[in-house]
């Protein structure tokens, strides 16, 4: 079964590659294209990510994620939510690397078991890194003014943090 497992992905490629063959296309000059796109989008979405992973470790340096998180603790204690999670919901939508290692700090000092741990494993596993998102596909797409788009997530974000919170103190309370 292992073997068949590892088999997936070269039989996928394969069929894929026999079976634009069968219809005539140019397999390599198609693969030489997408290579081309590919090379292209990645360079224009590098200064999105030039500036925004510098951004994250000021943050996550700074102790500002921690202050912020004690500045917003009346607020989410009275909304029902843990405030363990404060840095979490406050990182989350930078990045989502910094949001799994401070997911991993709260899940380590509150316990798996604990409400605090299993929001914030419901926050992670349920919220996406807006900030990064928007800005590989804004900038991959040529977007100049997201208008709305980032608003609208963030309001997203914080919809997903409340219910997480809410489902688990319902569940687990």
């Amino acid at each position: 079964m292992k073997s068949l497992g590892a088999l997936t992905a070269p039989l996928l490629i394969c069929s894929a590659m026999l079976a634009a063959a069968l219809r005539g296309v140019d397999v390599y000059d198609a693969l030489l294209t997408g290579a081309r796109r590919g090379m292209k989008t990645a360079v224009e979405i590098l200064p999105a990510l030039l500036v925004l992973y510098p951004l994250i470790y000021l943050l996550r340096a700074s102790g500002l994620l921690e202050l912020l998180g004690q500045c917003l603790s009346p607020l989410l204690q009275a909304l029902g939510v843990p405030e363990e999670t404060a840095p979490l919901m406050l990182l989350r939508p930078i990045s989502g690397s910094g949001a799994l290692s401070v997911a991993s700090d709260i899940i380590s000092r509150a316990g798996p078991d604990s409400l605090a741990g299993r929001t914030a494993a419901v926050m992670l596993g349920s919220s996406e890194t807006t900030f990064y998102v928007a800005a590989v596909y804004l900038s991959a797409a040529g977007v100049k003014n997201s208008r709305w788009a980032i608003p609208a997530a963030l309001c997203a974000d914080l919809a997903c943090f409340l219910s997480s919170a809410w489902v688990c103190r319902l569940l687990w309370g």
